[in-house]
């Protein structure tokens, strides 16, 4: 059974993203994943980080334990064969709730570990595979030619990337304020694709990750 984790990654309630997400995790449990739904608009939005230890999980008894929450967070990450994150681009990149729900979770010690010589490192969610779906008002071109596709950059590279996470997909559903009730049912319906489809992929497991669970 591919397990899912569904990260909606807006702070406002009742919006296209949640339609999207809901149709997604919804289609991915009929195909036969197990779900679960991290949703920005009302579940903890972690706070800014206030020291060093907030970035990085405890490694003794001295280091400040996680917010409860944030440890609840890295447990859903690290459960997940496939994480799917929506959210609408503000400002040419995401909102800064998904920002923060980052910053709080992929950290040193649980998402990578620096390693003691030289400047490699550890790529501690490999195994695992992503897929994002983004609105946005602005054209595709302006996007990629204005923006660079950086909130879709940043998050293949810079973040999921750099812990391991292999992106399978990017979907971008542009010029949302211009778009009727029909072209956004129709976008719906190609969330519930896409949730069948990943639902019905073969689990993407890391042979650690394996032995672990075995």
């Amino acid at each position: 059974m591919t397990r899912i984790l569904v990260i909606i990654g807006t702070p406002l309630d009742q919006t296209l993203t949640h339609a999207l997400a809901t149709a997604y995790a919804s289609t991915a449990r009929e195909g036969g994943a197990e779900v679960r739904v991290i949703d920005l608009a009302h579940d903890t939005v972690p706070g800014h980080p206030t020291h060093r230890d907030s970035l990085r999980t405890p490694r003794s008894a001295e280091d400040r334990p996680l917010e409860p929450a944030v440890a609840t967070y890295i447990a859903d990450v690290e459960w997940a064969d496939h994480i799917a994150f929506f959210y609408p681009q503000w400002w040419g990149t995401y909102p800064a709730a998904l920002k923060a729900f980052i910053d709080a979770v992929f950290l040193s010690g649980s998402a990578f570990r620096y390693r003691a010589t030289g400047k490699l490192w550890d790529k501690l969610l490999t195994g695992r595979t992503a897929r994002l779906v983004m609105t946005m008002d602005s054209p595709r071109a302006w996007n990629r030619l204005m923006y660079r596709n950086a909130a879709e950059t940043s998050l293949t590279h810079a973040v999921l990337g750099y812990c391991g996470i292999k992106t399978v997909g990017v979907t971008r559903l542009a010029e949302v304020r211009h778009r009727d009730a029909a072209a956004r049912a129709k976008w719906v319906r190609r969330a519930q694709h896409l949730g069948a489809k990943d639902a019905a992929a073969p689990e993407r497991r890391s042979p650690e990750r394996v032995l672990q669970s075995a």
